[in-house]
């Protein structure tokens, strides 16, 4: 395993339209030819961004860049480049081997929710880094967060809405990126939906079906996973503490719609 590192020298007035380059192009493109982004950081001054990635080995770093350097997606981030003009003032990159036996983690956990309103009509986001399809809103557990928590502030995050959690309705594991995703079902509260800056470019509630899904929802994986939430058999689940034993939550097995 080795890792890359990018960093960026950026001027902080065009930080956001750098980001949104990011999200758009780069960060789409690398994940679907096989690398995997470990993090990305800001320093205070908001003029330096550091990206890290992660390939198996050197030949899988060049066999991505291959396929990169070929895509047309590639091709539509030289073009959006050449119409904005320098969106970075300088760019510097090396590579980091594991001085140990320790590696980053290869799983992540995700969550999302699928969260109707009171008419029925289901919460979905467009991603930048995603903008072929439409999604259920959500994201990765962060450290110390239990899935509900990460649920509800992943959706607030992404859309300005907070919502009441019914229960899980699935468990998904995509082994080429080590995410295993859990899914919510919930109901809508408060909030005004709205596009989150670098991370979502469209927010609706939307009547949503089994004819119609298609439409919205082009990807196999996102479309699976919300058309069991749309008839949901609810997963039991409790989050604890131990030493001593402590119970956070619980959601209990059901079956609610039919």
């Amino acid at each position: 395993m080795i890792c890359r590192r990018i960093t960026y020298k950026v001027n902080p007035g065009t930080l956001n339209d750098f980001n949104h380059f990011f999200h758009s192009y780069i960060y789409p493109n690398y994940l679907s030819h096989g690398a995997k982004l470990i993090g990305r950081w800001v320093n205070d001054n908001k003029d330096e961004v550091m990206e890290v990635w992660n390939y198996h080995s050197m030949g899988h770093y060049e066999q991505v860049e291959t396929l990169i350097r070929n895509s047309e997606l590639n091709k539509m981030a030289n073009e959006k480049r050449t119409e904005t003009g320098d969106l970075y003032i300088d760019r510097n990159e090396d590579f980091l081997s594991s001085t140990a036996a320790y590696h980053v983690p290869r799983h992540i956990v995700s969550v999302s929710g699928y969260i109707t309103n009171d008419a029925g009509e289901v919460l979905l986001v467009r991603n930048f880094h995603r903008s072929d399809t439409m999604e259920m809103p959500g994201g990765q557990v962060e450290e110390g967060e239990t899935l509900e928590e990460a649920v509800h502030r992943e959706i607030f995050e992404e859309t300005g809405v907070k919502v009441h959690l019914h229960g899980i309705t699935g468990i998904y594991q995509n082994m080429t990126a080590g995410v295993t995703s859990v899914v919510f079902r919930g109901t809508y509260t408060s909030g005004e939906p709205r596009p989150a800056a670098n991370e979502t470019s469209e927010v609706s509630f939307t009547e949503l079906n089994r004819e119609n899904i298609h439409h919205y929802i082009t990807r196999e994986q996102f479309r699976s996973r919300t058309l069991d939430a749309m008839n949901a058999n609810y997963l039991p689940y409790e989050t604890f503490k131990v030493k001593p034993y402590e119970l956070l939550s619980r959601y209990e097995a059901k079956k609610q719609y039919c």
